[in-house]
Formats: structure tokens, sequence, C-alpha cells
């Protein structure tokens, strides 16, 4: 795939969760529930198409906020499953998502480009999908399903804005190294319901000033609560640490890739806040 094809993808552009029960006796032969509570790797679908997703939950079994993890391009890979695990640990129940189908992940852009393609190229496909994973997260018997938030990277980050976009009723959308080309127009004001969060790098080849203008330009003429932070000489992908391993195997995405621990960490603790500020 050229680099072009993978440029012009940033800018333009859910059944094993459920409960289950079974019955013991106690000495009285009384019988309770036993909620069982799905953890790991689970599989669920959307239409005919098996999906792989992962949970991640913290300790007790009090009723918490739900967030959805979407992964980069790359697939349903361990950077998505660690960050499920990272939100676990803030008191969350944390689902990330496979929007490609059977777990499938790469490394190589060629195959991420065809398929992240095979969903961005119908819309009612990313849906289906998103809609399949909200609901296995929903039906968590920890989640508290009015409170959901969406967690997105790169293809994840642009898929998250534009299920907000879509009208989906979510509280909060934080998008990392995402692409800036929305459907959102200032007509739409009311439309996305969620406070949003862009945390992306200054110096991300993916992404032009003009872009991030018109997005401003955009979001603001459509009402939309939301902040976008731009670090100073970061470049894409700065929050998986596998980033510049990748980029060093690729010419194609030599200096467009590269991980940044200082925007990692100041990003998570931005979208913390805005996690914090949606679920009060």
């Amino acid at each position: 795939m050229k680099l072009k094809l993978f440029y012009a993808f940033i800018i333009s552009v859910f059944a094993v969760a459920c409960t289950s029960t079974q019955t013991e006796s106690d000495s009285s032969e009384e019988k309770k529930e036993v909620v069982e509570v799905p953890k790991g790797e689970v599989t669920y679908s959307a239409d005919t198409t098996s999906l792989k997703g992962y949970f991640a939950v913290g300790e007790g079994d009090q009723k918490r906020p739900g967030v959805l993890v979407i992964h980069e391009w790359w697939g349903h890979n361990e950077h998505s499953r660690e960050r499920a695990d990272m939100l676990a640990e803030l008191g969350y129940v944390a689902f990330a998502l496979d929007m490609y189908g059977d777990g499938k992940n790469t490394n190589h852009p060629d195959n991420a480009g065809k398929f992240m393609m095979a969903v961005v190229s119908d819309m009612d496909i990313a849906k289906a999908r998103f809609e399949s994973a909200l609901e296995q997260l929903k039906m968590h018997p920890n989640v508290d399903s009015e409170q959901i938030a969406v967690v997105g990277y790169c293809f994840g980050g642009t898929m998250a804005l534009s299920m907000a976009n879509a009208g989906y009723d979510l509280d909060a959308v934080a998008a990392f190294h995402a692409g800036l080309g929305l459907p959102i127009m200032p007509d739409s004001a009311g439309v996305v319901k969620a406070k949003i969060l862009v945390a992306n790098g200054a110096a991300d080849p993916m992404i032009s000033e003009q872009q991030v203008e018109d997005f401003k330009a955009v979001m603001d003429a459509s009402a939309v609560d939301y902040k976008y932070v731009a670090y100073e000489g970061v470049v894409h992908a700065f929050t998986n640490k596998s980033a510049d391993e990748i980029a060093s195997q690729h010419e194609m995405l030599n200096g467009a890739l590269a991980y940044d621990a200082a925007a990692d960490s100041a990003s998570w603790e931005e979208m913390k806040i805005l996690l914090n500020e949606a679920f009060k």
C-alpha cells in the first residue's frame, strides 16, 4: 500500500459477554444465583462475522462505567488489550473490541490497509460491529449501562469520533493520534452527545495544520464540548510502545511513527480528567 493511501485514510474517514447463571445449594438447600463475570478474551458476533474481544475488569462487583477500546489500524492486538487493562486499573470495566473479525491483526501496513478499508468502505459494517461491542459492554454485570465512553487509537480514534458523530449515546470519547476527516457539519449541532478529547502529535505527518483548523472550526460551529491537545515535536502512534520497531521495518513509515513516553503519559492524564468529568 502506498504511503499516500495510508495518509488518505487518516484524514478521511459487538454473545459471550452476557451473564450466565448456575445454582448452588447450601446446607439448608437454598438456591442462589451465581453471576459469572466475563473477563479476558470473549467471542461475539456481528451478523455473520465472528469477533474476538477482551474484557478487563477490576476488583469488586459494584456497578461502574464501561469503556470501549477501539484498536489502531493494525487490528485487535496487545496495545488495545493493554489499554483495557489500564482502564480497569482506574476502576472501569473496559472492553477492547474487534473491528476486523476473528481478532486478526498485523504489523505490515499493506495488510493493515486491507483490513481497514474493508471496514471504512462500508460504514454500515463499522456501525454493526461497534453496536455489537457496545451491547457486550452494556450487558456486563458490573457495568452501569447509562455510563459509557469510547477510547480509540489511530483508526480507532477516527472510528470513535465517527460513532459519536453518528449520534450514539456516549458520555465521552477520547481519540489518540486520530484522523480528523469527520462528517461533522455545522448543522449537526446536538447530534454529538459525548464530551470529546482529541490528543494528537503536533508533528504528525498524517495531519496538516489546515485539517486541525478545519476540525476545530466545525466542532465550534456544531457546539460540541471538546478539547484538542497537540504535543509539540510528537508524531503518529505516540502511545504505542512498538511504534519505533514497526517503523524501522517499513521504510514508508520511517519518521512517521514513534513512541513518546511523555506524550503518552500526558494524554492519558487528559483522558482521566475527561472520564472523571463525564461520569461525575
